[in-house]
């Protein structure tokens, strides 16, 4: 019987959002995971694009798709990868003014944000708090030397 062939991974994209010390994180409704602002990228969209509208529906936040850099793609679940983007920034911003307007819809038709707060952590924290495939994809990128943020002073 033949095989039927491999569907292309799809892809999501996400922005790492960072001053180098922290990174700015949003917690995953109904999850005990926390996350970086992410989601797929729609048929011929550019994912610097797809990461840029990702950030703005789920943290309110809004940049430039040229201002951010391209970290690359990683795989990251089974048929999933994860384009990465990093936006450096010198002031981390305000927690208590970020908003979720992407929802996850419910079998019941009601539905809920995506993100349900937010934080500022230290890397070892924020890296305590994610998925283990996010982890280790942020974990590779950040002892790269070609990593955007400069470590603490």
């Amino acid at each position: 019987m033949p095989r039927k062939p491999a569907r292309p991974p799809r892809t999501s994209c996400g922005v790492v959002v960072s001053d180098g010390a922290h990174v700015l994180l949003g917690h995953a409704t109904r999850s005990v995971l926390w996350d970086i602002p992410k989601g797929v990228a729609a048929a011929g969209e550019p994912f610097a694009q797809a990461a840029a509208r990702e950030l703005r529906e789920e943290t309110g936040l809004r940049v430039d798709p040229a201002a951010l850099i391209d970290l690359g793609v990683h795989a990251y679940l089974s048929g999933k990868d994860l384009a990465v983007f990093a936006w450096q920034t010198d002031a981390m911003p305000d927690i208590a003014t970020l908003r979720c307007t992407s929802f996850i819809r419910l079998p019941d038709g009601g539905r809920i944000p995506e993100f349900d707060r937010f934080a500022i952590l230290p890397w070892n924290e924020a890296l305590e708090r994610v998925g283990k495939n996010l982890a280790r994809v942020l974990g590779v990128l950040r002892a790269r030397p070609d990593w955007p943020f400069l470590p603490p002073a």
